[in-house]
């Protein structure tokens, strides 16, 4: 049985200061979804569970990802191959079952299914848009209040790895994943590969998993979807008023397209805001890029490094 993950579930990070990290994470666009003494879960609007995973600790720093896969069936293949434990319970307020395993890299890879829901929370309706060719409000003016954005999920998360071949062939083989983008050093060499979740005919988000062969083990950043473009500005005033800490952004992406606003937790862990990315099936084929491509922004700031 091939196992084939259908999403990204959540990223769990150190941190000495776990009400520090709440409230920024507030301030970012998510909510608590449960706590205790040494353990905090956030989640997003959307019905997906928790999305980030705080745990008491005398240093900070990311321990691992987790993704999602239809049910316990996969979890059991998984659990056959070498690399994962038994099936287990999943801890935090979702329940549910899952394997665990450590990938190349030293990560800790959690697999999960069958999350119990935790219900959808509000979030407001998009504007609609006025363009110049259509002008579809009439008589309604766009009011918008202040506050956070509202962050509906967690989409991908970056990886810098030692080895990307090492690593690209760990993450296909095992989860399914298929590429999207792959960033050419020269001729026969890639720097690494946007992969995306391959769930057949369904369409996906442009990558789930971006490896980044650095020649070291080391968490980039993860990426939260929020509501729509006015909900990605308003976040933006929102943690510049809350004066956090700004790394990368406004812009939209020329790989995946996506608009982005990159900010760093108190720990210098980054995150990221974005919305409006590329979706892909089956019929869309691999694609070889540059390193100026990946680096590129359609319109917004030019960049020195590549978080993407």
């Amino acid at each position: 049985m091939t196992v084939k993950v259908s999403d990204i579930a959540f990223v769990r990070f150190g941190a000495p200061d776990i009400d520090e990290m709440e409230a920024f994470l507030t301030d970012f666009g998510l909510h608590r979804a449960a706590r205790d003494a040494t353990t905090l879960y956030m989640r997003g609007a959307s019905d997906d569970g928790f999305v980030h995973v705080t745990h008491q600790a005398g240093e900070p720093g990311f321990i691992g990802l987790a993704f999602e896969v239809a049910d316990e069936s996969e979890l059991t293949a998984l659990s056959q191959m070498p690399a994962f434990g038994a099936v287990g319970d999943l801890d935090g307020p979702c329940e549910g079952r899952v394997v665990r395993a450590i990938d190349p890299n030293g990560f800790s890879v959690e697999v999960v299914a069958d999350r119990n829901s935790l219900g959808k929370l509000a979030t407001p309706a998009s504007a609609t848009v006025n363009g110049a060719a259509s002008r579809p409000r009439r008589g309604t003016p766009v009011r918008l209040d202040r506050g956070p954005s509202h962050v509906q999920r967690l989409g991908h998360c970056v990886l810098n790895v030692i080895d990307f071949r090492t690593s690209e062939a760990w993450y296909k083989d095992h989860l399914g994943f298929v590429t999207s983008d792959e960033v050419a050093l020269d001729e026969h060499n890639a720097l690494g590969a946007f992969l995306r979740c391959n769930q057949g005919e369904k369409y996906v988000d442009h990558h789930t998993l971006f490896l980044i062969g650095v020649g070291r083990a080391q968490f980039n950043h993860a990426a939260f979807e929020v509501a729509d473009f006015d909900d990605l500005m308003r976040g933006h005033s929102y943690l510049t008023e809350r004066q956090r800490v700004a790394q990368w952004g406004i812009g939209r992406h020329l790989l995946g397209s996506q608009i982005y606003d990159y900010w760093l937790d108190p720990h210098g862990q980054m995150l990221e805001h974005w919305t409006d990315g590329d979706l892909f099936n089956h019929e869309t084929p691999p694609n070889i890029a540059n390193i100026d491509e990946l680096l590129a922004s359609q319109w917004g700031p030019t960049h020195g490094h590549p978080p993407i």
